[in-house]
């Protein structure tokens, strides 16, 4: 038998010790199945929101080393409780942390990258029988400092050890049961999915779907990793993520609305050679990821230049721009932390002819002034007012969803 799978629990899947013995019991449940499971766990509940609050209270400025260190402390709660609630059912488990686990990442705190995992401790544990219950979030970098991987890191760390392990598939429990066509918080007509593409699935993380962080799927596809997105609350088959020939072609897979954006135009920018190399090489050398970019067309040999951020990289991405406007002898730089992002996604918009035009006239019908278009053969997205965010999502999920208009294909 001995197959191995690796599941991965989130912080209202371990968010009380009730719930902690429930997944204790699952995971025992699939070792009798399977013979080896590594379970990677985030911290409990809403802990590492209080960790934050905590670090704030000190001062406005924490350094990011030692929010690494305070922040993985909460998953380390966790992953020991959880090996004592499997213990307590008469099964042999340990805890491992992030460096216990072997995973080494650069040196970019809050934010780390994986650069690889050693995985002989993880091995020798589960060869001795053990269950391996190993902290989400979290690694050390080359320089033996705690490192955190950013929000939703844990699903990174799940797919990168399922990668490394070859495991047969990988498992992330939530507190939904799978994969919607828009977030059922939000929208009341939402689908469940039984199945999308690893590319749809890609763009819905990237666009403010937050089943997944967009990185445990880029590794998925990489890697050909079964993943499959499951309830910690109720056992019945989830969203299973496959690869995009597997998967029944639509137009619109799903509609996404991300609220956590801000964006920050530079004024009248010098029209000349190596000006947005200058802007956006700053950013990327801060690890701020930039989205949409949009430059006017040239008068008097000036630009506008608009690009969006998440909303916690606004301070930093506003310090940047400020200081090269200067350098540059830009006139201005201004910012809007009152936009979202509205976005459909499907393996079809390519080769639809009047996906964008029905998109545009919801966006007329509905009075919704567009500031911002991106697309891709997959993915059309709009930066609108967020006041009118939420209702425009419904209209949009709804017209293309659930009355599955007709929308035509190229020849």
């Amino acid at each position: 038998m001995n197959k191995l799978t690796v599941q991965k629990y989130g912080g209202t899947s371990v968010g009380s010790i009730e719930r902690i013995r429930r997944v204790a019991r699952k995971i025992i449940e699939t070792k009798e199945e399977y013979g080896q499971v590594v379970a990677v766990v985030s911290a409990m509940g809403d802990s590492t929101d209080r960790l934050v609050e905590m670090a704030h209270s000190i001062t406005d400025r924490p350094s990011e080393r030692e929010m690494d260190m305070l922040l993985s402390t909460g998953e380390m709660v966790s992953i020991s409780l959880l090996s004592m609630a499997i213990e307590a059912e008469g099964y042999e488990a340990v805890s491992l942390t992030g460096p216990q686990s072997g995973i080494i990442t650069d040196l970019h705190h809050k934010n780390a990258r994986i650069l690889d995992i050693d995985t002989k401790r993880i091995k020798k544990e589960l060869d001795s029988g053990r269950i391996v219950v190993a902290a989400g979030f979290q690694g050390i970098t080359e320089k033996r400092d705690i490192s955190t991987l950013g929000r939703g890191g844990s699903d990174t760390t799940a797919v990168a050890l399922a990668a490394a392990l070859k495991a047969e598939k990988c498992e992330i429990y939530t507190d939904v049961d799978g994969i919607y066509t828009s977030d059922p918080r939000k929208v009341k007509n939402a689908k469940k999915l039984d199945v999308i593409s690893y590319d749809e699935m890609l763009e819905l993380a990237f666009l403010g779907a937050q089943v997944l962080h967009p990185r445990s799927v880029e590794l998925a596809r990489k890697f050909n990793i079964p993943l499959e997105v499951k309830s910690s609350f109720e056992d019945k088959p989830g969203t299973r993520i496959v690869e995009v020939d597997q998967v029944e072609k639509v137009v619109v897979r799903g509609v996404t609305l991300d609220e956590d954006i801000a964006k920050i135009t530079i004024m009248e920018v010098p029209d000349r050679p190596g000006i947005a190399f200058r802007l956006f090489s700053e950013l990327a050398g801060e690890s701020i990821p930039i989205d949409m970019i949009i430059q006017n067309i040239s008068r008097d040999n000036v630009n506008d230049v608009s690009f969006t951020v998440k909303w916690d990289h606004l301070g930093k991405a506003l310090s940047i721009s400020r200081r090269v406007a200067v350098e540059i002898d830009a006139r201005d730089v201004s910012f809007d932390d009152a936009v979202c992002k509205l976005s459909i996604v499907g393996t079809g918009i390519a080769n639809s002819v009047d996906a964008a035009s029905n998109l545009f006239e919801s966006l007329f019908e509905l009075g919704v002034n567009i500031q911002m278009i991106s697309t891709s053969d997959i993915k059309i997205s709009c930066i609108i007012d967020k006041s009118s965010g939420k209702e425009v999502l419904s209209h949009i999920h709804d017209r293309f969803i659930l009355n599955d208009i007709e929308i035509g294909e190229k020849n």
